[in-house]
């Protein structure tokens, strides 16, 4: 009812369009800055409170106390994102990402308050995670929220989405130009030029609101820097190189914990306390290196709030950075925490807490920019130059590595640092780490999630009809096969029995060997010198075919296909066994269009469904139609039922209906039912032992 009395208010007011999302864009910008105060505010109190806390309870704990804490902030974030909001798992990003991609920019509201809470407990009570994922997820959600109660387009919301997002990044680390950079590069590149001053004005709102309450010092403070000669480029291209190397393995490492949680048969609630002990554990053996101190007690910048004396894996770790950036940690320990810090982010966020991966892909890059430089200064100190220089490149360099977002890495770096004076070993090692990461493996630290789900996030435009369509679920589960070794007679007769024009080949053990086509039959048959009597299968076919596995996304088929000119695939286990489990064919995929279409409307039903729902008294009901029922043959406007119910949709052979008073009721049809509560039984029960009605 909310969004019916706000929508009518628009209405009757109509203002231009410019002038509405101009004022939306600068409400959201300053409510995602509020939102990021607010937030890292509240993480400076759980700091505070839980370590000293439990430092006063338990005196005796010592280093102990680095287990513990990680662990009870996991024990209460757990429960909040399985109970209310399951979207705020995780490091927010590419949640943010689905939504725009499958839903229109949608995202519920309860998404951002969850997140706030399950985040700053995440990352007060040690967590090594960052701020301005849950930020950029915070505001995305306050922006898709205001679309929502307007009830603007898809277009409207997923722009005030990107404004949200731009608020977060502008917010959290004082950087309004980075932000919107973020917004267009990661989120939307296909944003219209009209709407870029919307991102723009979001930004620069949260930016401001942030300064107000968090000063406005650069985040770092950086030795002057001096390019002495052109080779010094060289160093900065090796930096870019090996950050390549750096951002994949972190990329990797990620996923495989999340893989691991999540096939892990465990209570969700308490998954993030496993990765928090692990953490934990991390934690407290790395205090018991020989040399390995704590962090100082220092104020830092812009409000960071920071855990006194905690493991430099711990938290987003950014006053570490600082002593890297000065040149003043040891090459070991710098290295160290190259490997270190990646591990730690994966036990946080892959078991499903709550945190952003910015942070630590920034520290991880200014560890291994500190130790390459350390290597560069000591090898040819005059051509080199001070090793925090590297620290800093390293930064936007690993970043541009896991985020394939090169032009943000350099932004970011700039308006954290307020030095200009790197714009070229920047770009020389942010845009090589980036198209090095890129030709190592395709997917960035964001779009891996989708990926694996189905969902192909391509340069920030709307996916096609296809995506979320697995090949397993469109695939020939029972192919025709032959084995290699029969005869090309016993090939023919199969041709000429099936009509196909293609065969999976398998061996002896019934694995697959290679694949055979009516075409290279046709060949051997040309063959004047082939003996094809004593000729076999194993002899014409293809053998070490190209394949798919099941639980891949049907473009990844389509990817394979199209540029070979193939018209099938074997679909087989991940095993390593190459047990044939299917075929796709060019059939299939147009199939696979059909499931899309589908799961769209299944989808756009959904959604029309919940925000019914919200009504008082309301609901829904699903049942089939099943043999003998008297509603078989009839047509809905023959079947009586009350005003305050209406048919919604008829489902019939994976198809959805919109029912009219035509429209006929066959067996197997799943008819859903809006309208009030006690009236749906009693109309369900029409279906099934109707009344007739003569039409008017």
């Amino acid at each position: 009812m909310k969004k019916k009395r706000y929508g009518a208010i628009l209405d009757r007011l109509s203002p231009p369009e410019g002038l509405l999302l101009l004022i939306l864009s600068t409400l959201i910008g300053a409510s995602t800055g509020f939102a990021a105060v607010f937030f890292i505010r509240l993480i400076a109190l759980i700091q505070n409170r839980s370590y000293s806390t439990v430092r006063f309870l338990f005196p005796h704990l010592g280093l102990w106390s680095y287990v513990i804490v990680p662990v009870g902030g996991a024990l209460l974030v757990g429960p909040l994102i399985a109970w209310f909001a399951r979207e705020a798992k995780g490091h927010g990003v590419p949640e943010v990402m689905q939504a725009l991609v499958l839903r229109g920019g949608r995202i519920r509201a309860r998404v951002a308050i969850v997140k706030i809470f399950a985040s700053a407990l995440c990352i007060g009570t040690g967590g090594s995670a960052g701020r301005e994922g849950p930020i950029v997820q915070v505001g995305s959600a306050l922006g898709s929220g205001l679309g929502q109660m307007l009830r603007l387009s898809d277009d409207r919301i997923k722009n005030l989405v990107a404004c949200g997002a731009a608020a977060g990044i502008a917010a959290t680390f004082n950087a309004p130009i980075a932000g919107v950079a973020f917004a267009v590069e990661v989120l939307l590149s296909g944003l219209q030029v009209k709407m870029f001053g919307n991102v723009v004005i979001s930004a620069v709102s949260a930016s401001i609101i942030s300064q107000m309450f968090l000063g406005d010092r650069p985040a770092f403070t950086v030795p002057t820097y001096t390019m002495h000669s052109p080779l010094t480029l060289l160093f900065y291209l090796l930096l870019g190189l090996a950050s390549a190397f750096v951002g994949v393995f972190f990329i990797r490492l990620l996923a495989w914990f999340e893989d691991i949680f999540d096939d892990w048969k465990f209570p969700l609630a308490l998954k993030p306390a496993v990765g928090a002990l692990m953490l934990g554990l991390l934690g407290f053996f790395y205090l018991q290196l020989p040399g390995i101190g704590f962090s100082s007690l220092t104020e830092f910048q812009l409000g960071m709030p920071l855990i006194e004396n905690i493991p430099h894996v711990y938290g987003s770790g950014f006053t570490f950075i600082e002593q890297a950036l000065q040149g003043s940690v040891n090459f070991w320990l710098l290295a160290l925490l190259v490997i270190l810090k990646p591990l730690a982010t994966s036990f946080t966020l892959g078991s499903g807490n709550s945190g952003g991966v910015f942070a630590p892909s920034l520290f991880t890059g200014a560890m291994l920019g500190g130790a390459m430089g350390s290597l560069f200064s000591s090898w040819q100190p005059a051509v080199a130059g001070p090793p925090g220089s590297y620290a800093l490149v390293g930064m936007a360099a690993v970043f541009a590595a896991c985020a394939r977002a090169p032009l943000t890495a350099m932004l970011i770096v700039f308006e954290m640092s307020n030095d200009y004076s790197l714009i070229l070993p920047l770009m020389v090692a942010a845009v090589t780490a980036s198209f090095l990461a890129q030709a190592l493996f395709p997917e960035s630290i964001y779009s891996i999630k989708l990926s694996r789900r189905g969902i192909r996030f391509s340069e920030g435009r709307d996916m096609d009809i296809m995506q979320g369509v697995q090949v397993g679920e469109v695939m020939n589960e029972e192919p025709v096969t032959i084995g290699k070794n029969q005869s090309l007679a016993e090939l023919y007769q199969k041709f000429q029995e099936t009509h196909f024009l293609g065969f999976p080949v398998l061996d002896e053990q019934g694995r697959l060997w290679g694949i055979v086509t009516l075409q290279d039959m046709e060949q051997s048959l040309t063959n004047t010198a082939a003996n094809l009597r004593g000729m076999t299968v194993g002899e014409v076919a293809v053998k070490d075919p190209v394949t798919v596995f099941p639980d891949e996304p049907i473009w990844a088929a389509i990817k394979k296909m199209s540029p070979r000119d193939l018209a099938r695939l074997p679909v087989i286990s991940r095993d390593g066994k190459n047990v044939i489990k299917g075929l796709i064919s060019r059939s299939d995929i147009l199939r696979a269009y059909d499931v899309g279409i589908v799961r769209k409307q299944r989808g756009l039903l959904l959604e029309q469904q919940t925000r019914l729902r919200r009504e008082e008294y309301n609901g829904f009901i699903e049942f089939a139609l099943k043999k003998g029922d008297s509603a078989l043959g009839k047509t809905l406007q023959e079947i009586e039922f009350p005003l305050s119910v209406n048919v919604i949709s008829v489902e019939r052979d994976g198809q959805i209906i919109i029912p009219r008073g035509n429209t006929l009721f066959l067996e197997g049809d799943i008819i859903t039912l809006f309208g009030h509560k006690d009236e749906l039984k009693a109309t369900r029960d029409n279906f099934h032992y109707f009344k007739s009605v003569t039409p008017l």
